[in-house]
């Protein structure tokens, strides 16, 4: 009997350790982001690398590369994606036609859209476009930035030859087939810079300097998540944020864990610090992260963004600047 009574406890102890010590089974998440990798998406694998959602309990089974961020709200928006990464302008444009995302962090607090050119262009101010060939994908991200730009600064868009291009169109530029271009900061202006001869090739007219305020990309997730998964939600963001400060602190270190996990990138990681030291200068910060911290969204601003889009007619229907973020698992 009392050999039996030792094989019931050690079976026992067996079976009921783990749980004494709080071992749930793991959440596993897949996350999409906008576009092929950049330097602003080191957070994610910053988190991952460091372990910050080990630590919440959740395993990121894949953290998948995009092709645009129109696509990226219609795949988190339906489930097929729990988490998200893409152009914040395009997510208030997914809501307004019925796409369930919300906003969870803004990474670019300032947009990092830019008008482009080649040195030598005579690109120094908005009103230099007149009389330009500007090359544009009239979709996206970009060309919203293109027509609010030209109307912020009052620019006579008949005295611009348009020319429609495909993307990737940096290749456009650097052939001279076009004079100008739409274009980020902490994207393709760094890429363009290492192909054209390095810093001080390109001429830059920043949209954020002249009218063109709104926000840039960040990190989100569903509806349906925020309702039915909130204390996933809260533990997924905290592990993000954590990743995102980390990347803000050394942003060598992003640039190696970026290219450890994305190979493809490991030759260009000068150009991934590059497009990170950008987003410390011009986007990650403002005064509304140093009141609240990284990540935080003002109804004012958003309600700038959406004025934008409703101005260039690209968001007809109601749409409320509330409706599209939340700050709540920020706190």
């Amino acid at each position: 009997m009392r050999k039996a009574l030792v094989l019931v406890v050690v079976i026992g102890l067996v079976i009921t350790v783990p749980w004494s010590v709080g071992a749930q089974a793991p959440d596993h998440v897949k996350v999409r982001l906008d576009w092929l990798i950049r330097g602003n998406h080191a957070p994610f694998f910053v988190a991952q690398e460091k372990g910050y959602f080990r630590n919440e309990g959740i395993v990121v089974d894949r953290i998948d590369k995009g092709n645009g961020s129109v696509n990226t709200m219609t795949l988190v928006g339906s489930g097929q994606y729990e988490f998200g990464f893409g152009d914040l302008p395009t997510l208030a444009t997914a809501r307004a036609k019925g796409v369930p995302v919300t906003s969870l962090v803004v990474v670019n607090q300032q947009s990092p859209l830019a008008m482009i050119a080649l040195k030598g262009t005579g690109l120094r101010a908005p009103k230099d476009l007149e009389g330009k060939v500007v090359g544009i994908q009239p979709s996206g991200s970009t060309y919203i930035f293109y027509l609010a730009f030209l109307k912020a600064n009052k620019i006579d868009r008949s005295k611009i030859t348009e020319a429609t291009i495909p993307v990737p169109y940096e290749n456009f530029l650097l052939t001279r087939k076009v004079q100008v271009i739409p274009g980020y900061i902490d994207a393709e202006i760094p890429e363009l810079e290492a192909k054209a001869g390095g810093p001080g090739s390109l001429e830059i007219v920043l949209g954020a300097k002249y009218g063109y305020n709104g926000y840039g990309s960040g990190m989100l997730t569903s509806d349906r998540m925020i309702k039915e998964h909130p204390d996933l939600v809260r533990r997924f963001t905290r592990a993000y944020v954590r990743g995102f400060q980390d990347v803000t602190r050394n942003i060598r270190e992003a640039a190696d864990i970026l290219a450890k996990y994305n190979p493809e990138v490991a030759e260009k990681k000068d150009v991934m610090m590059e497009q990170l030291a950008a987003d410390m200068q011009f986007t990650f910060f403002s005064t509304d992260t140093k009141a609240h911290g990284l990540g935080w969204q003002s109804l004012p601003r958003w309600k700038y963004t959406i004025d934008i889009l409703r101005d260039q007619g690209v968001i007809t229907a109601a749409l409320r600047p509330d409706d599209v973020f939340t700050n709540a698992f920020l706190r």
